[in-house]
């Protein structure tokens, strides 16, 4: 089914079929061509972070970023309640178990004040996810993470240029994970990246994604590694989105205050509300139904279904 108002649309504006004619005229659409680097240095770039690893989707971006973290059998790695199941699978990738905290109310986020209860002397780690494109509390969660010695990774996917404490999230933690899938702000099709300002933490991701096969010496491979590159068809795409992404932000920061506008003159309704420490850059918006008010969520989604209004539920938690 078509909708006049679709949950979300790619949103080509720019280069995009420039570069990807480029990509076909040279010959270069797979993993070998300039714009996947010029995609992960842009990237980063705009992150404000030293390396970025373009992958070939979110998930494996994920479970990379885990693997250069020293994630391995028997390992706890802490996740929130509510986020999309990828988050959870990638621990499960490398043997690990996901322990699940619950989400507070106020961000939908990772709720710092029940992570310690949690910790035990397997814990190796805290997954932060930025859900639906507003920021978790970074602050509090570095200064858990430091004081039990346990990295932190954001799981940035649905949230390209938000922020916190006036810090672009992807620069907050000791690595980040972005997802370009198809609904997603920016868009591949389908595409993951791995930032990071460590070093060490790089060359081993980068290891990992391409087979195991050391930079210096072709078809020489030291560890088990994975087939995890982005090809350059979609890092075309890639960098020609960067290159927009102040305008679809303001695009949707403009929809979202028009969406609040509307919204607050209704009763039994609440959202996820930007908090004052934060940009929320609105990768959904979402609405959250009064039981007494609305009584049942899936007639409001035919009711604007009827309307060619598109919608969907959220993550399970």
């Amino acid at each position: 089914m078509s909708y006049d108002i679709p949950v979300a649309n790619p949103f080509f504006i720019g280069n995009e079929k420039k570069y990807v004619d480029d990509c076909m005229e040279s010959g270069w659409i797979s993993s070998a061509g300039k714009y996947v680097e010029l995609f992960e240095n842009g990237f980063a770039e705009f992150c404000g972070v030293k390396h970025a690893i373009a992958c070939c989707n979110g998930t494996v971006a994920l479970h990379l970023a885990l693997l250069a973290l020293g994630v391995q059998a028997g390992d706890e790695v802490i996740v929130p309640t509510l986020t999309f199941v990828a988050t959870a699978n990638a621990v499960t990738y490398c043997g690990a178990r996901p322990v699940f905290v619950d989400s507070e109310t106020e961000t939908w986020n990772l709720d710092p004040n029940r992570i310690e209860a949690e910790i035990t002397p397997r814990t190796k780690g805290i997954v932060a996810v930025h859900l639906y494109g507003h920021p978790a509390k970074m602050r509090e969660l570095r200064e858990i993470a430091r004081r039990h010695n346990l990295f932190l990774l954001e799981d940035a996917a649905e949230a390209h240029g938000a922020m916190c404490d006036g810090r672009v999230v992807g620069s907050l933690g000791d690595a980040a994970v972005f997802s370009f899938y198809a609904n997603k702000i920016i868009t591949t099709g389908e595409g993951g990246m791995v930032l990071t300002d460590d070093d060490a933490l790089a060359t081993r991701a980068r290891l990992l994604r391409g087979q195991g096969m050391d930079s210096n010496r072709r078809y020489w491979h030291t560890v088990v590694g994975y087939n995890y590159r982005m090809m350059n068809l979609p890092a075309a795409i890639g960098l020609a989105q960067l290159e927009k992404i102040d305008r679809q932000l303001e695009l949707r920061a403009r929809v979202a205050s028009l969406y609040v506008e509307r919204l607050r003159q209704m009763s039994g309704l609440s959202w996820q509300t930007e908090q004052s420490w934060a940009r929320h850059v609105y990768w959904m918006f979402n609405i959250v139904l009064e039981p007494e008010a609305w009584h049942n969520r899936d007639v409001v989604i035919e009711m604007l279904s009827k309307q060619g209004i598109e919608t969907r539920p959220v993550f399970y938690p």
